[in-house]
């Protein structure tokens, strides 16, 4: 197996981590960047290009001429252990297995969409709203389709307004948080500096789309695909035909390799950090929302803080406390505002599939007390995904705590495997 000595490693090209590689490289560093994606920018700036007008392309310009940083896409961390001084990551990619070991590990591994069953949640054209996002940026064609978003989060919004930027026919926008709380949460986002401006643009937008707050997802309906959704406003419910539902209800910190390297979380499911973004294992840090979902701003905030602390830069960050308390604020509202509410989640059926990899159903899982039992019992959270889906389902469904995360933590080509027996540990 091919070994790489680092001084640092960021996992995840998203806007934290992309700060965060370009702050160290600053200190003089030399830094590998790795992410999932063929190319740098993650979900929120997928197809991105370096160089273009604003913030994102300026940011990748700047990654991609610093001449101590060197990316890696389409490479994934599979397996992670933490060392006294020196640290190690698994990784694949078309090149094969490569263990890359460093001193300093910057996490900014983002956040997955949280999706809740309901009947229907399966069919074809049940997507979930980032899903349909990427799926547009990367060439869908949506014009003149017809989209309901639905779930939670100030997300959808951004995926209504460039759906429909797209071409796309969005019929509704169905938030599941009530007027009152979301009008909060404009409140506080108009308090950041430029935030105002965003809001408006978004809203000119939307305009004409309705956005119906304290509403339910009850079901999707169609043969053999997508054909309508009904959603509950009040007490009335209203079925609308379409082609997609783009649902999300809010977004899910992805701590899987934090996980692996033993890094404490917080009450929230966030690895916890300190003010210079270090986690509780020394020479790892974390910056994103890996660390709690608070916007673009909050991630690059954040990355600047990681790298600068990774990189013995502290004389820089004299400004950091203050602003990072303007986002701790922000975040805290943006919890409260969008925190699911029981009486306006989907309600799934006995027969509703929770586990899609290993078709387990709501009525299999129900009488169960604690993840590790239904999962030693139905198999769920043992197929592909390895609990990424179901496992935040059950914790909303049922109260349970998913946990059990271990290498590797995607399925592996079997060459890979053969050519490397020995790179994970016997069970």
């Amino acid at each position: 197996m091919k070994t790489d000595l680092w001084d640092a490693v960021v996992v995840g090209a998203g806007p934290a981590g992309l700060m965060s590689a370009l702050t160290t490289a600053q200190g003089g560093l030399g830094v590998l960047l790795l992410d999932a994606q063929p190319g740098p920018g993650g979900q929120i700036w997928r197809g991105a290009a370096a160089g273009q007008k604003g913030a994102a392309g300026e940011l990748l310009r700047a990654v991609a001429t610093h001449p101590a940083i060197t990316v890696l896409g389409g490479a994934e961390v599979i397996a992670a252990e933490a060392g006294g001084r020196t640290h190690t990551l698994t990784v694949t990619s078309a090149a094969g297995l490569r263990q890359i070991h460093a001193s300093r590990i910057i996490l900014a591994t983002g956040a997955t969409e949280r999706f809740l069953p309901f009947d229907g949640w399966t069919l074809p054209g049940v997507v979930g709203a980032g899903g349909l996002q990427a799926m547009s940026k990367g060439g869908l064609d949506v014009r003149g389709r017809r989209v309901v978003v639905a779930g939670s989060g100030p997300l959808l919004l951004a995926v209504a307004a460039g759906l429909r930027h797209k071409g796309a026919r969005v019929l509704a926008v169905a938030e599941q948080a009530g007027l009152p709380a979301v009008a909060a949460f404009g409140v506080a986002a108009a308090r950041l500096p430029g935030k105002s401006r965003e809001a408006l643009a978004l809203a000119a937008g939307l305009l004409g789309v309705p956005y119906w707050a304290g509403c339910a997802v009850v079901r999707a309906s169609g043969q053999h695909g997508l054909q309508s959704v009904t959603l509950r406003r009040g007490r009335r419910e209203v079925t609308l035909d379409c082609d997609y539902l783009a649902v999300g209800f809010g977004l899910v910190p992805d701590t899987r390799v934090a996980a692996l390297l033993g890094c404490p979380l917080d009450g929230a499911g966030a690895v916890h950090v300190n003010a210079w973004q270090a986690t509780g294992v020394s020479g790892v840090y974390a910056a994103g929302e890996v660390c709690g979902i608070g916007g673009v701003d909050g991630a690059l905030l954040e990355g600047f803080v990681a790298g600068c602390a990774a990189g013995g830069q502290i004389e820089r960050l004299h400004d950091a406390p203050r602003r990072a308390g303007l986002q701790r604020r922000f975040q805290a509202t943006l919890e409260r505002s969008f925190a699911l509410r029981p009486a306006q989640l989907p309600t799934p059926s006995p027969r509703t599939i929770v586990c899609r990899c290993e078709d387990v159903r709501h009525g299999e899982l129900r009488g169960f007390t604690d993840w590790t039992a239904a999962k030693l019992q139905t198999r769920c959270g043992m197929g592909a995904c390895q609990g990424r889906v179901c496992g935040p389902a059950t914790e909303t469904l049922y109260g349970w705590h998913f946990g059990g995360v271990r290498a590797p933590l995607l399925p592996l080509p079997l060459a890979q495997l053969l050519d490397e027996p020995t790179t994970l540990s016997p069970p």
